[in-house]
């Protein structure tokens, strides 16, 4: 499968998975969906860093949906924004609209206050995206990239640019 064709597929399961009541079109209640669950699953309901992540995740939906010129997105209208708001910028995409989410979940995982995530707090965010531990211990271990044992906000950008771009297999999209 070509990398264009990779990115694709995975930004139409990424539109799959945000489509939480299958209507064929991602809201802004969609997005605000998957982070209630994510803080749930975590257990930081009400909290400042549950709400900043909630806010990342808003933010996300709001820079995409206005690229697109719409308040709600269908599938082509969600794949066509991402590539031309994210995947064709590169870093400065991926830095611009995916690393504000990113840094808001390591905010939330951060139990230590150290600015990065270990993994024992990556295993708990893969059991809120509803992934197993043994996928999440392999995932941690390949994201690593740095070999420090813990994940910087820079690592978790670069692995999820990476799988979008195709050039990681790292599940990173959850249930």
């Amino acid at each position: 499968m070509a990398a264009g064709t990779k990115t694709t597929s995975r930004l139409e399961e990424r539109f799959r998975l945000w489509d939480n009541d299958g209507s064929g079109a991602i809201e802004r209640s969609d997005f605000e969906h998957e982070a209630d669950g994510i803080i749930e699953g975590l257990g930081v309901q009400g909290t400042p860093k549950a709400q900043d992540l909630k806010q990342a995740y808003l933010a996300m939906f709001d820079h995409l949906a206005g690229a697109a010129g719409a308040s709600r997105l269908n599938q082509e209208q969600f794949v066509r924004a991402a590539e031309r708001e994210i995947i064709s910028r590169g870093d400065a995409g991926f830095g611009q609209v995916v690393r504000p989410t990113i840094q808001a979940i390591v905010n939330v995982l951060d139990r230590d206050g150290d600015g990065e995530v270990d993994a024992s707090e990556m295993a708990k965010w893969f059991a809120a995206i509803g992934l197993d531990s043994g996928v999440a211990d392999e995932a941690f271990r390949q994201m690593d990239t740095d070999g420090t044992g813990r994940l910087s906000v820079s690592e978790l950008v670069d692995a999820v640019r990476d799988y979008h771009l195709g050039k990681n297999d790292i599940p990173l999209l959850g249930r």
